[in-house]
């Protein structure tokens, strides 16, 4: 197979999946005949893979065009899932019972709460649909790293080098969220740093009980 060949396969095989998640896939986290749910799926970048393996997959996005993208994309990989496994919902107000995921993403969808109350909402929403001893895997915008080149708007929304406003977290508010939700990290918190431009934090936390 010639290198462009094994690109395209690769692609085909695990879309444009967050390398981060992907690293959680390889050490086995996330293991088929699990219940997946995306929470923010978007146009289900993080799905390909999750969908082709045969993981029963759920998913919710306030963008219905990107719940209908993501139907149209699980009919064609996973034909046996039901339409209503993908809801046009906001993930604080998610319909999907209480504990009924083993693994919820949230990736990109954190950093847009509008202030400290919304955050709140949003974080004990995604937890609620997880189960006990299961697995949230998280990536939102953080200030660490640097702290000194980002503006307060008010709160915890800061206006970013890159020019976008955001939510921001940091190492002691993450730590201290996790302890009141109860979780306990399985990974050192990580952060990239975009070229002092933005840099997003990975969070990921095993439910108690």
């Amino acid at each position: 197979m010639s290198s462009d060949g094994f690109r395209l396969d690769l692609r085909a095989q695990f879309g444009e999946i967050d390398i981060y998640l992907f690293d959680q896939l390889l050490r086995g986290r996330i293991a088929p005949g699990m219940r997946v749910l995306d929470a923010g799926c978007g146009f289900g970048r993080n799905l390909v893979y999750l969908l082709g393996a045969g993981f029963e997959v759920f998913g919710v996005d306030s963008d219905a065009r990107a719940v209908a993208d993501v139907r149209r994309l699980a009919a064609s990989l996973a034909p046996a899932l039901p339409p209503e496994n993908f809801r046009v919902e906001p993930v604080e107000e998610m319909s999907f019972g209480a504990g009924s995921a083993d693994v919820v993403i949230s990736s990109a969808v954190l950093h847009f709460a509008r202030d400290d109350d919304h955050f709140r909402v949003m974080v004990l929403g995604t937890w609620r649909v997880l189960r006990p001893g299961g697995l949230l895997f998280c990536r939102l915008a953080s200030s660490i790293g640097m702290e000194d080149r980002v503006r307060r708007v008010a709160g915890r929304r800061f206006l970013l080098p890159d020019g976008s406003e955001r939510y921001l977290v940091d190492e002691v508010f993450l730590v201290s969220l996790t302890a009141e939700l109860g979780g306990a990290l399985v990974d050192p918190l990580k952060t990239t740093v975009v070229q002092g431009l933005r840099c997003m934090t990975t969070w990921v936390v095993r439910k108690g009980g």
